[in-house]
């Protein structure tokens, strides 16, 4: 029996996991998340929707698919979370400081999360703001701390409920329209940005989460399930909300969700879709926090799970106002570790890791934390516009590129050095 809880240290077993169905519930609760709506309004008013926005938004998202599902292979052949794949690339003791910068930001997140569900309720209903923050954030928390097999079944209730409520948005905007559908497709954006730019924030505004996809592929059946349900997730599930959110934005002139379902009659309905928009995202943030607090300290998930959801709850009104910007520089940190696992699982094991139980790791590998900050110093380094905007995306091929090098170069002078000793 697994003793820290939901397999954190150890291999899912067949009994435990997935299919299809409920795999794809899960990813698309992932990526069906409130502040890519918001990114997608933004998008709306600084772009057409045809044929520009399409192209920004499936751009961005197919290289946020491409990235999950390279590290969805790696989960679902392994059935191992991001934590215990880090032991292979980082070591077990260098695995605890990737997985800390993991945690205390997906905590700040959901706290963060919080804060932005209860204040656009407590504007327009009225309920009082502190109450509802530390009610929704005790909620979420409680379904965290059972297991994956709560986020399954909220994504399997939330998804179609997010589907319905979305698609009733875009109808709405498209009927209210002067001319229709017309309207909405060719409308003057009222900003201006380049296509750079706009793929640099889609990609921007999921790639932290992306990097975290084996905690939760990890349950799949097979490979192909877990693949395919990360690029459903991603490539369709996360443009979707991008899509909501920007028609959203074209037919009221305002990006934020809350407000455009407001102005559009639906305040009910908007209040129902933001409770199930971020209660999934909040949900699986909290969830991949646990996972790294368990590597770290190797108490009880259960316990460590409530100890980061009082805290992110406590502070999400603190976190909301004063941590936002801080919050996503440590984003931009997050995504060279999904790179690091990516160069380690494909380049150096050739997709074939050992099992947990045979597994005899190294303590601590320098090539990864070299190959880390290399990788942030090309994030940081990266500029403004043009094709080589996207920050995050720069990181994880620098991520790559450099972990590939280094370790192929140390196992030629490591070859090298075998002979010479030998003799000695």
């Amino acid at each position: 029996m697994e003793s820290h809880g939901d397999y954190a240290l150890t291999a899912v077993p067949l009994n435990a996991r997935r299919g299809f169905i409920s795999m794809t519930a899960v990813m698309l609760g992932f990526t069906f998340f409130a502040s890519s709506m918001w990114t997608g309004g933004t998008l709306g008013q600084n772009f057409s929707l045809w044929p520009d926005l399409l192209l920004v938004i499936l751009g961005g998202n197919l290289l946020l698919g491409i990235y999950g599902s390279l590290l969805a292979f790696a989960a679902s052949k392994t059935n191992l979370s991001t934590h215990v794949l880090l032991w292979h690339s980082f070591g077990v003791k260098g695995s605890k400081l990737p997985s800390f910068m993991l945690a205390i930001t997906q905590i700040g997140w959901f706290g963060v999360g919080i804060a932005m569900l209860s204040a656009p309720i407590t504007k327009y209903v009225g309920i009082p703001y502190v109450p509802l923050l530390l009610v929704g954030g005790l909620a979420m928390t409680y379904t965290v701390a059972v297991g994956f097999k709560a986020i399954e079944l909220l994504s399997m209730i939330a998804v179609p409920a997010i589907l319905i409520l979305g698609f009733t948005s875009v109808f709405k905007a498209i009927f209210d329209a002067p001319e229709g559908i017309d309207t909405i497709l060719f409308s003057e954006p009222s900003g201006s940005m380049t296509i750079a730019v706009g793929m640099s924030l889609a990609v921007g505004s999921f790639i932290s989460g992306a990097t975290l996809t084996p905690d939760f592929v990890r349950f799949s059946k097979n490979k192909r399930i877990g693949v395919f349900s990360t690029a459903i997730g991603f490539v369709f599930g996360n443009s979707l909300m991008f899509i909501f959110g920007a028609v959203g934005a074209i037919a009221t002139g305002v990006s934020d969700i809350a407000e455009v379902l407001a102005l559009q009659g639906l305040l009910g309905a908007g209040i129902i879709l933001l409770v199930l928009n971020i209660w999934t995202t909040n949900d699986n943030a909290l969830y991949a926090s646990g996972l790294g607090l368990v590597n770290i300290t190797g108490l009880k998930r259960s316990h460590l799970v409530w100890a980061a959801g009082i805290f992110g709850t406590v502070a999400s009104d603190f976190l909301y106002n004063n941590f936002i910007g801080w919050l996503s520089f440590l984003s931009v940190s997050l995504p060279p570790i999904g790179g690091i696992i990516i160069a380690d699982f494909f380049f150096r094991a050739r997709t074939n890791y050992p099992s947990v139980e045979s597994f005899k790791p190294q303590m601590f590998n320098g090539v990864a934390i070299v190959a880390w900050l290399i990788a942030i110093g090309v994030s940081v380094a990266s500029p403004d516009t043009g094709v080589f905007s996207v920050a995050p995306l720069n990181a994880i091929v620098a991520t790559i590129v450099s972990y590939a090098v280094l370790t192929a170069a140390l196992e030629k002078v490591a070859k090298r050095a075998i002979p010479k000793s030998a003799e000695a």
